[in-house]
C-alpha cells in the first residue's frame, strides 16, 4: 500500500471506527460481534484501491450493512433452535474507558434494550432499513441498494418497523424520565430484598409482561409471563429474599437498569420499561455469553469483590 492510501486507511480507522460500531451493535445486538464485523469491514478497505472512492465512510457503511445484513438471515436460522427468546448483549460503563464498549458506542435512546428486542424480532431487511433511516438517517434511495429493494419498499419497510416498536411502547421517541426510571428502579430492588410481594405489585402494570433470555440452561417457555401475580411470582422466585442474589442498579445501556449478582458473579442483568410510573416489561438477560462485558466492567469497578449476596 502506497503512503497516500495508508494514511487515508488510518484517518478512515481514526475517524469512523466508532461510528460503525455505533452502527453494527444497533444491527446485530451484540457488541463482540458488532467488532468482529467493523474488522472485516476495515480489512476489506485495506485491499481495496482506494483512488476510486470518494467518500470512504459511505463506501464502509455499505460493506458493513450487507455483512450485518447476511449475518441476520444467518442468526435467524440460528435463533429458531435457540431455547427461549433470544435477547441483545447488554453493555454498561467502567472505569476503564480506554476499552469500554459502552465509552465506544453512543448510549443514547436508540440502544435502550428494549428497543433492540424489538429489533431482534424484526425481519433483517426490516431491521437494516429502520437502523441506518431513523437511526441514522441515511435516505432510502442510499439504504434500497443495501437491501437490493426500492425506495419505495424501504420506506414500507421501515413504517412496519415503526409500527412493532410503538407497539412495545419503545420507540426512540418515547419519551423516558430518568428520574421516574431510577425511582422505579430502586422500588423493585427495595421490594425485593425485603421479599415482600405486596410491595412489588403497585409497581407492576396490570398488563405487565416477563421474560428471561437463560441461553438455553432452562426449558423453553413458549410465551412471556403476564400479569401482575405471574410476574411478580417470578421475580420474587429468581431476586427475592432466599435466591441468595443480591440486585444492584446500574446504568444499562445509557438508561436506569438492575444487574443481579450471586455468590460474586453476574448472574443476570434487568431492563425494566416504565410507562406512566409501572412497570410494563420486564426482560432478564441471564446467558452468561452475553454477560462478559458486564462482568468485566463491574470487575474493573470492584463491585463484584464488594458484593455479599442476601441471605
Amino acid at each position: 500500500m502506497q503512503i497516500d492510501a495508508q494514511e487515508r486507511f488510518n484517518e478512515a480507522w481514526s475517524n469512523y471506527r466508532g461510528f460503525l460500531l455505533d452502527v453494527a451493535y444497533r444491527l446485530l445486538g451484540s457488541y463482540s460481534e458488532a467488532e468482529d464485523t467493523v474488522q472485516e469491514a476495515f480489512t476489506k478497505l485495506l485491499r481495496t484501491d482506494l483512488d476510486p472512492i470518494e467518500d470512504v465512510r459511505a463506501w464502509l457503511v455499505v460493506v458493513l450493512s450487507r455483512m450485518c445484513l447476511d449475518q441476520l438471515r444467518s442468526a435467524r436460522v440460528r435463533h429458531e433452535t435457540y431455547v427461549g427468546p433470544w435477547f441483545p448483549e447488554p453493555l454498561i460503563q467502567s472505569d476503564d474507558r480506554s476499552n469500554d464498549p459502552a465509552e465506544i458506542v453512543t448510549m443514547d435512546e436508540s440502544v435502550r434494550l428494549a428497543l433492540l428486542i424489538v429489533l431482534e424480532r424484526m425481519s433483517p431487511a426490516e431491521r437494516v432499513v429502520f437502523v441506518l433511516h431513523d437511526v441514522f438517517e441515511f435516505p432510502f434511495e442510499k439504504i434500497a441498494p443495501m437491501v437490493k429493494r426500492s425506495p419505495a419498499a424501504c420506506r414500507q419497510l421501515a413504517s412496519r418497523a415503526r409500527r412493532q416498536i410503538n407497539e412495545e411502547a419503545a420507540s426512540p421517541r418515547f419519551a423516558i424520565d430518568p428520574t421516574v426510571q431510577r425511582r422505579v428502579v430502586d422500588a423493585f430492588i427495595a421490594a425485593c430484598a425485603g421479599g415482600e410481594l405486596t410491595s412489588l405489585l403497585p409497581l407492576l402494570d396490570p398488563s405487565v409482561a416477563g421474560w428471561a433470555d437463560l441461553g438455553g440452561m432452562l426449558p423453553p417457555v413458549s410465551q412471556p409471563n403476564v400479569g401482575r401475580e405471574k410476574v411478580a411470582q417470578q421475580v420474587m422466585r429468581f431476586f427475592g429474599v432466599g435466591s441468595g442474589t443480591t440486585l444492584t442498579a446500574q446504568e444499562i445501556n445509557g438508561e436506569p437498569g438492575i444487574v443481579a449478582v450471586l455468590h460474586g458473579e453476574v448472574a443476570a442483568v434487568l431492563a425494566l420499561t416504565v410507562k406512566d410510573s409501572l412497570i410494563t416489561r420486564v426482560y432478564v438477560v441471564g446467558d452468561p455469553r452475553k454477560l462478559v462485558h458486564v462482568r468485566r466492567a463491574l470487575a474493573a469497578t470492584g463491585l463484584l469483590r464488594a458484593t455479599r449476596s442476601q441471605p
